[in-house]
This record gives C-alpha cells, sequence and structure tokens, in this order.
C-alpha cells in the first residue's frame, strides 16, 4: 500500500506529521507492506532563495501577529514538537525557497534514500537553522543523509527534477490541496494536517482493509 505525502520542508506542522505517521506505522501490523512517497508542496512559491526578514518578522507581517503573539505560537508549537522527541529552534529558522529543496528529495526518492533526505532536510531546518534555499546547505545535507556527491551537486546547479515537483503541485491543486501535511492513503482516503497517531493508524488500517 502507498501512502503518499504532501508537505514542505520549511513546514513546522509537516514534522510533526512525519513523526506522528512514523509513530502509526510502527503500530501498524504489517508495515513492511507500506510505501510512503513524499510529495512536493511549496507554502511560498515566491519566495526568495534566502529571505532577509527574520522568521519572526516574517510571521508577524504576514499574519499580523504581535512579537508576543508569534512567541506563543512557537511556544505551543515546540511544546508538541518535544512530545513527539522533536527539537525545534523556531526562533532561528531561516525562510526562503524550498524549490531545490524538492528538487533533491526526488533524487532520494530516485536513489532509495527519500526518507533520509527529507528528515535530514527537516532537522536542518527546524533544529539547527540551516536555511534550505543555499545551495551549499543542501549539498551538505544531501551527501550527509547517504546521497552520492557527484550526484547532489548535478541536481542543485542544474534543473533536474524540476518537472516531477511541478507534478507534484499540480496534482496537489487537482486534490483540492490547499494546506500540508496532506496524506492520501493507496488512493483511496485523504487526510489533512498533523493528526494524531490514533488517526493516522485508523486511516491506515481502513486503507489495508479497502485495498
Amino acid at each position: 500500500m502507498k501512502v503518499e505525502v504532501w508537505s514542505d520542508v520549511v513546514c513546522p506542522w509537516c514534522y510533526l506529521g512525519k513523526r506522528r505517521l512514523e509513530a502509526a506505522l510502527a503500530q501498524f501490523e504489517a508495515p513492511e507492506e507500506i510505501e510512503v512517497v513524499w510529495r512536493s508542496f511549496e507554502l511560498d512559491p515566491s519566495a526568495p532563495r534566502r529571505r532577509e526578514l527574520s522568521a519572526a518578522e516574517h510571521l508577524g507581517q504576514k499574519y499580523g501577529m504581535s512579537a508576543d503573539q508569534v512567541a506563543e505560537a512557537w511556544a505551543r508549537l515546540t511544546a508538541l514538537a518535544e512530545a513527539e522527541g522533536l527539537e525545534y529552534h523556531l526562533e532561528r529558522t531561516q525562510g526562503g525557497s524550498s524549490f531545490d529543496a524538492h528538487r533533491l528529495l526526488k533524487l532520494g526518492a530516485e536513489l532509495g534514500r527519500q526518507n533520509a533526505v527529507k528528515e535530514r532536510l527537516l532537522r536542518g531546518h527546524f533544529t539547527e537553522g540551516l536555511g534550505l534555499g543555499e545551495p551549499e546547505v543542501l549539498a551538505r545535507l544531501g551527501v550527509e543523509a547517504g546521497l552520492p556527491a557527484a550526484r547532489v551537486s548535478e541536481v542543485i546547479v542544474g534543473d533536474e527534477f524540476t518537472e516531477s515537483v511541478r507534478e507534484d503541485e499540480r496534482q496537489a491543486r487537482l486534490l483540492g490541496i490547499s494546506g500540508v501535511p496532506f496524506f492520501v492513503f493507496d488512493e483511496r482516503y485523504g487526510v489533512s494536517g498533523a493528526q494524531s497517531t490514533t488517526v493516522l493508524l485508523e486511516a491506515l488500517r481502513s486503507a489495508s482493509t479497502a485495498s
């Protein structure tokens, strides 16, 4: 059974959703029968390679939030992340384009290392405060995730996998996906948002029974 997940590597809820899906898979009766595929979704397709505003300033401007409101929202998110075994430092995150990161994830899929690449990019952004729009950062993280340095460099300096990323985004529009994470189980059931492990496990079981 295939589980497709539309998400972005700069989305804090997507990292939570990844952990909760992994917890659900650990409880599922036949996890070896599940193939997880990470699909591309850009929260901000118009973002520059690196945004000059701090994360707090960008969030405040985008949603009309005060500094105190941003801090409160981040505290809640950080606590949720900690409950899932994740370490968030949201004040350190660097905004920017995630398009090349998604192309790198496509290389990971081609070489059977997509989940490792996804994990390394998410940790780099949310825990280490690395700018995922920076080519040198992507190059290092791709190699650390087990990808061949030469292929990583080819992808980053070229336009390989561009159409594949765009196709994921077209599919998202066709499915009416406006927010991520969004899980599709065996092309039958869609689950929106970083739902609980229990909800995701129920979806896995329902899809497995129906197939």
